[in-house]
């Protein structure tokens, strides 16, 4: 097992599952693609990257016959959905539940789907072809974003199913945090997608089984506050608790929530996993430095 991890006085925040994320409308779905600043398609014109295969929205009117031969199949599917949905946390199949069926962004989400939105030169350009699922089967390589506080870096490995530890990381990409603008969540149908746009002007849509655990750091301030500014037993709480995850645990990061309690997050490298990155190793402490139970405190201050 080999996991990259950064240089010295470096901090690792968080690592989860990303590739480019997938069309999820009727006229776009199961497509993606990589476009310049007026929609041409620039897939060939990627430095380095493997032929791939080339899309083509349905129309409109194929959309309207095919719902018309399933018209009735529909109907009855309405009547099962509305029992499903009265059963509490019923979800279509990797959805999840910040998912919506109105799309925000009609233009990039229903009549067409970038992943890539990029002029001659920009960064988002360079993104490494490894993230496309359709050049990159997930059965056999996956890759994940790294976050640290001085950067975001893609990384690649090889796959074998049952064998969630064999990990070999190989760096696809990397960029320094300064050059992002913006993390955007995109919530339209399966609520896994997530909007990354450059500083200049360029942009990807993104797709992660842990969505919260990839952005939450790219859109919070990284105001971690130092173990030395914590009171005697908000620091012994804090520390005690990354000694007891793993023998590799890193320095415990936290962060005081808007509840007022502190939020105590620790990574640990020996624990990531090949399907979902590291899975967030945290707990909550009150002012007094008092660890709280899960009935103690709000979901949302728990980070899962």
């Amino acid at each position: 097992m080999s996991v990259w991890l950064p240089e010295a006085g470096e901090i690792l925040i968080a690592r989860a599952p990303v590739t480019f994320a997938t069309g999820a409308a009727t006229r776009v779905k199961g497509m993606r693609w990589f476009r310049d600043t007026e929609r041409n398609d620039i897939q060939g014109e990627l430095t380095g990257w493997p032929e791939g295969p080339t899309y083509t929205a349905r129309s409109t009117g194929d959309t309207a016959a095919r719902n018309t031969v399933k018209g009735a199949a529909m109907a009855a599917g309405v009547a099962i959905m509305g029992l499903l949905s009265s059963q509490s946390g019923s979800v279509g199949p990797g959805r999840s539940d910040k998912g919506s069926d109105t799309s925000q962004d009609r233009p990039d989400e229903v009549e067409d789907f970038p992943v890539m939105w990029a002029a001659p030169g920009s960064l988002a350009r360079t993104l490494p072809w490894q993230l496309d699922p359709a050049r990159c089967s997930e059965k056999e390589y996956r890759t994940h974003a790294v976050i640290t506080d001085r950067r975001l870096v893609i990384v690649g490995f090889p796959y074998v199913k049952g064998n969630e530890q064999q990990i070999d990381d190989t760096v696809l990409w990397e960029t320094p945090r300064s050059t992002i603008d913006r993390v955007e969540l995109r919530d339209f149908k399966t609520g896994n997608d997530a909007k990354i746009a450059f500083f200049d002007g360029s942009w990807c849509r993104v797709s992660s089984v842990k969505r919260e655990r990839l952005t939450r750091y790219l859109i919070e301030p990284l105001d971690f506050i130092p173990l030395e500014s914590l009171t005697p037993a908000q620091r012994t709480t804090a520390e005690s608790f990354a000694a007891a995850q793993a023998p590799d645990a890193r320095p415990p990061l936290v962060k005081r929530n808007p509840c007022g309690c502190y939020r105590i997050e620790v990574v640990a490298p020996s624990t990531i996993r090949a399907s979902f990155g590291h899975s967030g190793l945290n707990t909550v402490m009150d002012a007094n430095g008092t660890e709280l139970k899960l009935t103690q405190y709000h979901p949302e201050d728990f980070l899962t």
